[in-house]
């Protein structure tokens, strides 16, 4: 009798075990808990795709956006037509939006972009640029992609309530 199954290496069992458990947390909104598995999962097989990117998220999640980022410009220089990667790693760029500096709003925006060139209606990147755009107070490249988020879904509450508010004028200062 020949023995046709596949032997697993321990490592290899190791790292299923890991990247399973850790991306089952993550899909129940369990960052914070799926990170050290995915890390561990990460450790064991860095090439795997699928554990960075599921790294990436949940650090991203748990406001370790500077953990996330070299994990994923190695990615997006190995897969650069994976709008996945270039939105997570938007998202790593400008990390929290109220303490986003000028650079990282400018590197999240160009990541963002390249997101919507490989998928155009690619999930709340349009409306993420425009969030940007407004923290920025450019009032019209804001409502400008709140429109596009709009194109991308137009059930996008958010995007038209943000229209409407930017698109009121603003109060004039009072006179002294």
């Amino acid at each position: 009798m020949s023995e046709t199954k596949k032997q697993h290496h321990p490592a290899q069992s190791q790292f299923e075990a890991y990247f399973r458990r850790g991306t089952e947390l993550l899909h129940e909104g369990q960052a914070a808990q799926a990170a050290p598995l995915l890390q561990k999962a990460y450790e064991l097989e860095p090439e795997h795709v699928d554990t960075a990117v599921n790294l990436s998220g949940a650090y991203i999640l748990t406001n370790k956006f500077r953990q996330a980022v070299p994990i994923l410009e190695a990615l997006a220089s190995r897969y650069p037509d994976n709008p996945a990667i270039w939105t997570n790693l938007g998202a790593a760029y400008l990390g929290n939006p109220v303490l986003a500096e000028d650079e990282d709003q400018r590197k999240a925006i160009a990541a963002f972009e390249q997101a919507l060139t490989l998928d155009p209606i690619a999930p709340h990147v349009a409306y993420n640029i425009g969030l940007i755009y407004r923290d920025r107070h450019e009032k019209e490249q804001a409502i400008a992609w709140f429109q596009r988020a709009l194109q991308a879904n137009p059930q996008d509450r958010d995007a038209r309530r943000l229209i409407d508010q930017l698109s009121q004028p603003s109060d004039p200062a009072p006179l002294v």
